[in-house]
């Protein structure tokens, strides 16, 4: 029976080997569980990296264009150091003179585009709107009269008689510093409306300006703004230093308001016609 005895012992000893080998293969499961299991895309740290090169890249292109505006302000100064005082007033007028006409512009043509839109005043509005064009185009021509704020200008010649030219470069200046309407008026009582076709020469100590014939001393009236043609008038070499070099003088008056009523005879164009 010590035999009989002993099988039990294996077998007891063989079913504890069972149950450690079925007690084991749980603990050995965990272990190979991880190297199966995919890990998870990094997808947050992508998005965070996207987003931090946003940033930068908007910082950098602000950057940018604070930098250029810097050099665009620089090369402005540096283009006005060299600038005169007088010349830096003049620009400054001219300026202010241009900022208050395009104002007055924008007023007037959305106070137009109103009245046309708004209906039954439509029709009448674009009649006065044409009316206005009208005056405007007939004082720039000519062949209206006109008054507003100018200056006077005599020219009283020296030893040497005022020449075209210098009466030409006069004119000139006047349009430039915004002379809108403009005559001349000789001492024998001839007067012309300056307009853009026309012609000075001379005959003796006399000028002929579109074949009328104007004597010495001259009147030139013109309307604009009365500071902005002054200061254009003395600039050095201009009109006032020449006719000084000559002998002769330029007296320069702000009356207030001014007239110009010498008419422009404007034929009717020979080949040019209005396009549809």
């Amino acid at each position: 029976m010590a035999e009989d005895e002993e099988v039990p012992r294996d077998a007891e000893a063989d079913g504890d080997a069972t149950t450690s080998g079925e007690d084991t293969a749980p603990d050995d499961a965990p272990k190979t569980a991880p190297d199966d299991v995919p890990e998870p895309p990094p997808e947050p740290v992508a998005r965070r990296g996207r987003g931090f090169n946003g940033v930068l890249a908007a910082l950098l292109v602000g950057l940018l264009g604070f930098t250029i505006a810097v050099q665009i302000r620089s090369h402005g100064e540096e283009a006005l150091d060299g600038a005169r005082t007088e010349d830096l007033v003049r620009i400054l007028a001219d300026l202010d003179a241009q900022r208050s006409r395009l104002s007055d512009d924008i007023a007037e043509l959305r106070q137009t585009r109103d009245e046309l839109a708004s209906g039954s005043e439509g029709n009448k509005a674009a009649l006065e709107r044409a009316e206005e064009l009208a005056d405007s185009v007939g004082i720039l021509a000519g062949t209206l009269a006109a008054t507003g704020p100018g200056i006077v200008l005599t020219f009283v010649p020296g030893d040497d008689p005022i020449r075209a030219a210098v009466m030409l470069d006069a004119v000139q200046e006047l349009r430039g510093a915004g002379a809108e309407a403009m005559q001349l008026v000789g001492a024998n009582g001839s007067k012309v409306r300056i307009i853009a076709s026309s012609y000075f020469a001379e005959s003796g100590e006399n000028l002929v300006v579109d074949a009328v014939t104007l004597a010495p001393a001259y009147t030139l009236t013109a309307i604009g703004d009365p500071e902005t043609m002054a200061t254009a008038l003395r600039i050095p070499g201009g009109v006032e230093d020449t006719v000084k070099k000559d002998g002769g003088t330029v007296i320069v008056r702000q009356p207030g308001t001014v007239e110009v009523t010498a008419l422009a005879q404007v034929a009717d164009p020979e080949y040019a016609e209005p396009v549809d």
